[in-house]
């Protein structure tokens, strides 16, 4: 009999509770626009974590540059963030937009860092050939003041 019970009541507490809360917007909400910008600076300076720095250090928040970029504090973008989450449909595009961005500027880094390492492959190459130039010259050189040498002894032990 008390069985009966505790699945009624267990059954109508998981169907009462629901994830289906969307919050109120917020006054100073972030427009979407600059929302997906500014998701895609911050998923960059949370990734810069990892990376050292010109002065090799590790473990940096860039984080509240980000912030004062875009003339805002951590509360206001976590309310906006937080009523954008709520709408799943609306933020589900703003992600797929980010994610282009970042993929648009991995591939323009791409490109900047294949043009310089060509140049400086190019400029490795033109080192390389300039001393090849050099030792060959000064071979030349030595060969031809030898070749005079034996030249002028044979023309000594000749007469």
């Amino acid at each position: 009999m008390k069985n009966p019970i505790y699945f009624f009541v267990f059954a109508s507490l998981l169907l009462s509770c629901t994830s289906n809360t969307i919050y109120e917007k917020p006054k100073d909400l972030i427009p979407k626009d600059t929302m997906v910008v500014l998701l895609k600076d911050l998923y960059v300076a949370t990734s810069s974590r990892g990376v050292s720095n010109i002065n090799q250090q590790k473990k940096i928040s860039y984080i509240h540059l980000v912030y004062e970029k875009y003339k805002i504090d951590s509360l206001r973008f976590k309310t906006s963030n937080l009523y954008y989450i709520s709408k799943v449909d609306e933020y589900k595009p703003m992600i797929d937009q980010v994610l282009n961005l970042l993929e648009k500027e991995k591939v323009a880094f791409e490109k900047i860092k294949k043009m310089k390492d060509s140049i400086l492959n190019d400029s490795l190459r033109r080192k390389k050939t300039a001393a090849k130039d050099k030792i060959m010259r000064n071979e030349k050189t030595k060969f031809s003041r030898d070749l005079l040498k034996k030249n002028r002894t044979m023309k000594k032990k000749s007469k």
